[in-house]
């Protein structure tokens, strides 16, 4: 056999890693499962004909067929219960939540039956059911369509709860929380569909539930996950102009915590900032700020601090600016920080 030309090898290369939008990216994520195992099925309100309002599921049933790629009526609550039936049948259904707002009817099926089941049976029966969240704020929606509600999952027992903050990440986030066999909630930052990234369909994929140093410093650690890793990295590069560096984390799940990892960070740094668009108040930050003073207590060089959402209901989008955290924000913690 001949061996490959220059041109076919580059060609071949540019296929497999190319700049992708993150919701190019989970659809190909989708796409990838979908072909690997004919249990995977799709549900939820506009996932077919119309491809998803942000048509994150385009295509998928012009090339799956209406029984693998179904348009659900619009009841939260009713899709949860129908993918807990079709989970318990051995299907491994992908839901989807519209926007993160109306996530909220279908909480008793997610908290009260998808979050026990394996527990209640002893570990006799899984329930395989992933659940996708385009949350957060930056597109100026309306009422009910920017929430960050990851915090009440999160605490939830029996749930596993991700996010992705490239579509590198959503391309295997999604695959993995396909074949975990409990349930999974993939919170997607709908802010960031559109951000364009290199993605490597051959490149190893990190594990599920581990958090990435994806920009290292000496001075102290920025942690955030979804639509936060962006602009925490804008803060550390307006802060190197300065001359202070910033370590960057990127958490990528809240449940289970990579706990080693924010903790090595920390202890190399001696300061921790966390960063989330959920509001502050009993927020993910507060559990990982005492987690990390009670592991970190003698290398901290000053208190852990949050940056998030204020204690209020979602404002207007004409005003979210005002709301939503910034790099500002993030280097007015910084600089408290490192005042100690």
């Amino acid at each position: 056999m001949a061996e490959p030309t220059s041109k076919q090898i580059s060609k071949q290369i540019s296929k497999q890693i190319s700049k992708v939008s993150m919701a190019a990216a989970i659809n190909t994520g989708l796409r990838r499962a979908m072909d690997a195992d004919p249990r995977v099925i799709v549900m939820g309100e506009d996932v077919g004909t119309l491809g998803g309002v942000f048509r994150v599921t385009d295509g998928l049933r012009k090339d799956y067929g209406d029984d693998r790629v179904i348009d659900t009526p619009l009841a939260e609550s009713g899709i949860i219960g129908t993918a807990i039936g079709l989970a318990l049948r051995g299907y491994r259904p992908v839901c989807e939540i519209q926007f993160d707002g109306f996530i909220f009817p279908a909480t008793n099926q997610i908290i009260t039956q998808l979050a026990r089941h394996a527990y209640r049976s002893e570990g006799a029966l899984r329930l395989p059911v992933v659940i996708r969240v385009p949350f957060g704020g930056g597109i100026g929606a309306v009422e009910h369509h920017s929430e960050s509600p990851e915090g009440y999952f999160a605490h939830t027992p029996g749930l596993r709860v991700v996010s992705c903050a490239s579509p590198q990440d959503a391309y295997w986030m999604i695959q993995q929380a396909i074949r975990s066999d409990d349930p999974v909630l993939v919170f997607e930052p709908k802010r960031r569909y559109w951000d364009k990234a290199e993605l490597d369909e051959d490149a190893e994929a990190p594990p599920l539930h581990a958090a990435r140093v994806v920009r290292p410093g000496e001075h102290l650690t920025v942690a955030a996950y979804g639509p936060m890793v962006r602009t925490a990295m804008e803060a550390a590069e307006i802060a190197a102009g300065e001359g202070t560096s910033l370590e960057v984390l990127d958490l990528r799940s809240l449940s289970p915590l990579d706990l080693e990892t924010v903790v090595g960070s920390v202890r190399r740094t001696g300061r921790l900032v966390v960063v989330h668009e959920a509001v502050t108040s009993f927020g993910p930050g507060a559990e990982i700020a005492a987690l990390v003073t009670e592991h970190c207590f003698h290398h901290l060089e000053a208190p852990v601090l949050r940056v998030g959402g204020f204690a209020i209901p979602y404002p207007p989008s004409k005003v979210e600016h005002d709301y939503l955290p910034d790099a500002d924000r993030v280097l007015e913690a910084v600089d408290r920080a490192l005042a100690y």
